[in-house]
């Protein structure tokens, strides 16, 4: 049961916190009607594995097929809205100008709702960049709309014509090196670690919150269901991030 004291005693870490991480997963996305990543496989792509679909071959064997996925995949996310728990992050953001937020989240709802700089650990759906790094990893191509959600053949990078690609991790990828060392870095000096719809088993964001622990933090957890990081959280609210984490914001 949660109790007011202790929705009070998770606002009191957080107020007094000095350098708050903060991690979210797909649950809090899903709270805004997102499609878990597995969930987005129905109708007619229900057939498909999302290792067809995901990783750095399948888009060699078939770019059309890979893009037109994701086609789908960026206009659900488009059609999404931020949801009272990403504008309850934002808020604690606000109030503690110090926070990093990461994500294991490929939508931009973090920043819809307000938040700053989130660190996207698997990338971010609304980028395209080129499938061949011309100019770096990752080169980045800005695409409109009707192109990013058509579902046809990927448009051809502007600088060498490689084929465009989401800027995702897939299957099989490293994860941008830069927003892992930040990530790795916020849990190391995190004196409060909260914890939002994750599920606990994707590495390695799911040893951020043991990171943080072993470090020192408090960890808080958010999520109405029992997940790996359960047995490691100081606290846990067992509720949907839009119920809870509002009634947080309001005890700070």
């Amino acid at each position: 049961m949660i109790t007011e004291t202790l929705i009070q005693q998770v606002a009191d870490h957080l107020r007094v916190s000095q350098r708050l991480m903060i991690l979210t997963g797909a649950g809090i996305s899903s709270e805004s009607g997102v499609p878990t990543f597995r969930d987005s496989l129905e109708g007619l792509w229900s057939r498909y594995d999302p290792a067809q679909l995901a990783t750095p071959d399948a888009f060699r064997r078939d770019p059309t097929l890979v893009w037109s996925w994701y086609a789908f995949r960026r206009a659900a996310v488009r059609r999404a809205q931020p949801n009272p728990g990403h504008h309850a992050l934002a808020e604690i953001q606000r109030r503690q100008p110090q926070a990093v937020l990461i994500t294991q989240n490929v939508d931009d709802l973090h920043e819809r709702a307000g938040s700053r700089a989130p660190i996207h650990l698997h990338g971010n759906i609304a980028r395209s960049k080129c499938a061949a790094a011309c100019r770096g990893e990752p080169t980045h191509i800005e695409l409109p709309i009707e192109v990013s959600e058509a579902e046809s053949a990927p448009p051809p990078c502007p600088y060498c014509g490689a084929p465009a690609r989401p800027d995702v991790v897939w299957f099989g990828e490293m994860l941008p090196p830069a927003a892992l060392t930040t990530a790795h870095a916020a849990a190391a000096r995190a004196d409060v670690c909260l914890v939002v719809g994750t599920s606990g088993v994707v590495v390695p964001a799911a040893h951020l919150p043991l990171e943080a622990k072993a470090a020192g933090a408090f960890v808080i957890e958010v999520n109405p269901v029992e997940s790996a990081i359960t047995p490691h959280a100081d606290v846990w609210l067992s509720a949907p991030a839009g119920d809870i984490l509002p009634r947080v914001v309001e005890a700070l």
